[in-house]
């Protein structure tokens, strides 16, 4: 197998994309219209990978990946990612969101607060729409401020983030950050 490539694997969202580098994670990327287009895309955003077989590691990834899309809370904190190239506050932010567990939300600010500065929502946003690894590091489950679902950079934008969250059970009155506490 390849140390290093990406691939697609379909999913009930879409063919989604995945590309490793040794034993982590590089990046994903969220549904394409159709497989030609979404090799495409992972070729233009992993310029230095290649189309390859998926490792036996990576292929777990990717099924834990389905379990989650198929309404099982599976947590994917464990997944390795490479963190090469991602600033400081970038990568805490992803490290943050990634305790979010599936089927809650909490807001932009709330995570900033976990971060130690509540003024920084705006900046955790940002972060979260440059995450190059939707889904493990579940930016889809951080929404904004009274109840509003914010903005979400994958293909799809809001409709999709909407489709995670109702796939997780995110969208019961309960589980929203208007209605309940810090996930």
């Amino acid at each position: 197998m390849a140390a290093a490539g990406f691939a697609l694997f379909d999913t009930p969202i879409g063919a989604c994309g995945i590309a490793w580098r040794g034993e982590r994670l590089v990046g994903l990327q969220l549904s394409a219209r159709d497989e030609a287009a979404g090799m495409a895309r992972l070729a233009r955003r992993f310029p230095s990978l290649g189309p390859a077989p998926m490792p036996a590691w990576v292929g777990r990834v990717a099924d834990r990946i389905l379990a989650l899309l198929a309404g099982e809370p599976v947590d994917l904190s464990a997944a390795p990612l490479d963190f090469t190239g991602i600033g400081g506050f970038e990568a805490a932010v992803y490290r943050a969101a990634r305790e979010i567990k599936p089927g809650c939300t909490i807001t932009y600010g709330a995570l900033a607060q976990r971060l130690g500065d509540p003024g920084q929502a705006r900046a955790v946003g940002q972060a979260l729409g440059r995450n190059p690894w939707p889904i493990v590091v579940p930016c889809h489950r951080v929404t904004a401020a009274d109840g509003r679902t914010g903005g979400f950079s994958a293909p799809g934008g809001r409709a999709t983030k909407l489709r995670l969250l109702e796939i997780e059970g995110a969208l019961r009155a309960e589980s929203l950050p208007l209605f309940a506490g810090p996930a």
